[in-house]
């Protein structure tokens, strides 16, 4: 047993001779003696092989000269039967060549796999001894699924460097990575603008817009292939202000005006979510325009010596002073001839005689032909009045002039002549209902006075609403449907709330939508004297008139209707109603618009810009805008703002059940533009629901920042009340309140109480538009204490109707012919204006044929509820205009 044991230790251990012995018959080519003691050398070696999924690998060996060669893999060595050996002999050196390949298998591998590398070496023999090759490693391949670290997305600027890292999943051999933008391959060779690191990170050196895309993270091995996510990559472009453009015109002719440039937001312009530009895209600058001087004529020269020709001159000249800055030319003759007589021309006397002669014919002619002229007009003034006379009923509708004649209702007992204005104060109830009898002659009469040809309207519904100095027509709803009828008219208002009318004269007076800032004033004389027109006032609903707006313009205004439009007006008028704007202009392009007839909406003057010859002129205050127009029609005040300071007003309401009876709690806030007219729609929509103000209205600045206004309730006591929102806030997007089209956008808080008993709620509102700017409120009510709510108290406003200021039509006509006339001390239109606090319009002022009555217009209108006499007079008397005949007017007269 023991040499048994020994003989199969030495197989082990030397089977390179056991081999040679068994197979020294088969060596047919034994080495040349020559080449007897040459050690084998290895022409191919095993090289690192790799298994894909279950298909074996191959290893070959190759050695000269070499008698025997053998595998052995992981320190054992391969049994024979696994070696495919083949055989040949070097016909250069005559030196055998052997040639060993062995097949590895997945199996073989995965027994070892975890304690080390499988490898494998070959070792040949020769006559001389042995050499042994290299190791070939022979492993498993792989690649895992996913990425130990993926690219993410990124927004970066122009020329900006962009690094997307990129870790591949593991895998055996390790994997390759290439990068693709969407879905095409990079290739840093052609495109240096890109750089692939070691660790395979990509580097965009400087970011183009063109380098906007998907980019992909590829790896990839002899097993398989792995995308990434794809990391989208975004090259914005911030905004920058090209060069200021040169400054405008003056807007003024003469005097004070204003004067603009512009830039605009191109150098570049943002791209791709980009900032825009800060700062102003418009500035204004104060200049004063040189006013025109007309040229003026010097005083005559001396008559020239009598000529040969019995002619004389004389000349003058257009120097005092000399035409400027766009002045007239003299008009006239610089240079006069008068035929003379004198010694020199004997033959004066008879040429003057003939010449006299038969200037005195010329002057008969022309007398008779004048008076021929004023004849005939005459005749036919006649003619014109008696026909007149004769057809007053067609040149009249719906009016009591046939009837009363205009006769003022409750005259007081004539006061004595020289009743002073400041003691006697006009019965303005008097002035409100102005004429008495039916707005019908006494015979039916069909046909209409015609305006802008076409029949007058009727009267528009609903007396019950302001009018100043007119007369309401009987039948309010038959004049609704008739002009509803109209083309024009189609978009009108069927309600009565939202709507005034009335009839006007030559006076004039007002019409006045309560609780909404909208009023019409109509000046007297601002229709001709002879004619009565049947007017209207109402607002459109937003939802139904729907304002093509662009860009960053926003409704400032509510869209107001005055009509018939059409009418001959001699005067402008003046429409006020609420705007929203903070009215800081030079955050603001303001746009007044006006619909025409075949619908569209047109620009009609911009604010800051106006043209005092055209027939529109607005002045902005600071809630309110008045705006002259001599063409009734359908007006809306439109904004766009110049840069992200530009800011509206929006009013907050907080509005909850007046009684609740179930757990849930519900706190509605509304969101609106603070404008009268829509709080007043808030209020009656409340009424109806039974709602009740919990707190008074706040007043929120929203800029054009494109971010969305945020809401959310906080402190609650916990033990009581809990919230039912899901989320942590509320949103309203921005587009909704900036494009001013919604009118009632509103957010309800649903709470929750944890018992019917629990009654208090204290908690605070938080409104926020960019985080960290915003205001809180507080509060603190009891849900159950039944009060008087605040929006039945505000709704019962509007069944109130408030005496209206007006000047009396005699002590306005005396007025105006004082100041009209311009004085040399200044003691004019022009301090009446100062005094007013209304200089800034001076050059509209001026530009009227009466200065005095424009400027009382607007005081008048902007003091409708407060003024008094005893202010203008007080102002008259610092002015220095006390005459008796502006003060002094009988009750009568007023």
């Amino acid at each position: 047993v023991i040499i048994f044991y020994k003989l199969q230790m030495l197989l082990i251990l030397f089977p390179s001779a056991c081999w040679s012995q068994k197979h020294a018959a088969t060596v047919t080519h034994p080495l040349p003696a020559a080449f007897s003691d040459l050690l084998p050398h290895f022409l191919v070696e095993p090289d690192d092989v790799y298994i894909v999924k279950n298909k074996p690998v191959t290893l070959t060996c190759r050695s000269t000269p070499a008698t025997q060669i053998y595998f052995k893999c992981n320190g054992e060595w391969v049994h024979q039967d696994q070696h495919l050996i083949d055989r040949d002999v070097d016909p250069a050196t005559g030196l055998p060549v052997m040639q060993v390949k062995i097949d590895i298998s997945r199996q073989q591998v995965e027994k070892i796999f975890g304690l080390e590398d499988y490898w494998c070496q070959c070792v040949a023999w020769s006559t001389t001894g042995t050499q042994k090759s290299q190791k070939a490693y022979v492993r498993i391949a792989y690649l895992r699924k996913n990425f130990e670290e993926e690219p993410l997305g990124k927004e970066v600027a122009l020329d900006q460097e962009v690094l997307l890292r990129c870790h591949p999943p593991e895998g055996v051999p390790p994997a390759e990575v290439e990068w693709q933008r969407n879905e095409e391959l990079i290739d840093p060779k052609t495109d240096p603008n890109f750089f692939i690191t070691v660790d395979h990170n990509l580097i965009i050196k400087q970011a183009r817009l063109a380098d906007t895309g998907n980019y992909t993270c590829v790896a990839k091995n002899i097993v398989a292939r792995r995308k990434s996510s794809s990391a989208t990559v975004i090259v914005y472009v911030n905004g920058g202000w090209s060069t200021w453009a040169t400054w405008s015109a003056c807007s003024a002719v003469c005097g004070r005006g204003w004067q603009k440039r512009s830039r605009s937001c191109t150098n570049p312009t943002p791209l791709n979510g980009g900032t825009s530009c800060e700062g102003q895209s418009v500035q204004k600058s104060a200049c004063t325009a040189t006013c025109p001087v007309d040229g003026g004529w010097s005083e005559w020269s001396k008559w020239s010596p009598c000529g040969a020709d019995c002619t004389m001159w004389r000349s003058r000249e257009c120097t005092q002073p000399s035409p400027s800055t766009g002045g007239k030319e003299c008009q006239g003759l610089d240079l006069q001839s008068l035929n003379c007589t004198s010694e020199q021309c004997p033959q004066s006397e008879y040429h003057y005689l003939s010449a006299s002669g038969a200037e005195d014919v010329a002057l008969y002619v022309g007398i008779v032909a004048v008076a021929l002229c004023l004849t005939l007009l005459l005749i036919v003034l006649v003619l014109v009045y008696r026909r007149k006379k004769e057809g007053l009923d067609a040149d009249v509708a719906d009016s009591s002039i046939l009837t009363t004649g205009f006769q003022p209702m409750g005259i007081k007992p004539t006061k004595p002549e020289n009743s002073h204005l400041l003691t006697i104060q006009p019965d303005l109830t008097t002035t409100t209902t102005s004429y008495q009898g039916t707005l019908r002659s006494r015979r039916e009469v069909t046909g209409k006075f015609s305006v802008s040809n076409g029949p007058l309207l009727e009267p528009l519904p609903n007396g019950s609403h302001t009018l100043h100095n007119g007369k309401l027509p009987s039948d309010p709803n038959d004049f609704m449907n008739r002009l509803s009828s109209q083309t024009y008219f189609k978009t009108l208002p069927r309600d009565n709330v939202n709507t005034s009318y009335g009839t006007f004269n030559f006076l004039g007076g007002r019409l006045t939508l309560p609780n909404t800032g909208i009023s019409l004033l109509i000046p007297p004389e601002a229709i001709p004297r002879g004619k009565i027109y049947e007017i209207y006032l109402t607002i459109q609903k937003k939802e139904d008139m729907r304002l093509p707006l662009a860009g960053c313009q926003t409704l400032l205004s509510p869209v107001v209707s005055c009509g018939p439009p059409g009418v001959m007006l001699t005067r402008p008028v003046i429409l006020s109603m609420d705007h929203c704007s903070d009215a800081c202009l030079e955050n603001w392009a303001i746009r007044l618009k006006k619909q025409s007839y075949e619908g569209t909406w047109e620009d009609v003057l911009q604010l800051g810009e106006e043209v005092v010859s055209e027939p529109y002129y607005c002045q902005l205050e600071a809630e309110t805008c008045r705006v002259f127009t001599e063409q009734l029609g359908r007006f809306a005040l439109v904004g766009e703002s110049l840069s992200m300071a530009a800011a509206k007003r929006l009013k907050l309401l907080l509005f909850a059940p007046a009684y609740c009876s179930t757990l849930e709690y519900n706190i509605r806030v509304y969101c609106m533009d603070d404008t009268q007219d829509l709080l007043k729609e808030v209020m009656q929509m409340e009424r109806q629901l039974g709602g009740r103000l919990i707190d008074e209205p706040h007043i929120l600045l929203f800029k054009d920042s494109y971010h969305n206004l945020r809401l959310s309730i906080h402190d609650m006591p916990q033990a009581h009340w809990r919230s039912k929102l899901l989320a942590g806030y509320q949103e309203i997007p921005f587009y909704h309140i900036w494009s001013g089209s919604q009118r009632t956008l509103h957010c309800t808080f649903t709470l929750e109480r944890q018992s019917l008993s629990t009654c208090d709620l204290t908690c605070t509102l938080c409104v926020w538009q960019v985080e960290g700017e915003g205001q809180s409120f507080t509060l603190d009510f009891n849900i159950s204490k039944v009060t008087e709510t605040i929006c039945s108290m505000i709704c019962q406003l509007s069944t109130v109707v408030r005496i209206a200021f007006q000047i009396p039509y005699l002590i306005r006509q005396k007025i105006c012919s004082s100041l009209d006339t311009p004085c040399p001390n200044g003691a004019d239109w022009r301090l009446l204006a100062q005094r007013l606090k209304l200089d800034r319009h001076m050059s509209f002022f001026a530009s009227k044929a009466s200065p005095t009555s424009v400027i009382l217009d607007l005081w008048e209108t902007q003091h409708f509820h407060n003024g008094n006499l005893n202010q203008l007079a007080a102002v008259m008397a610092e002015i220095g205009k006390q005459e008796a005949m502006i003060f002094l007017v009988s009750d009568g007269e007023c």
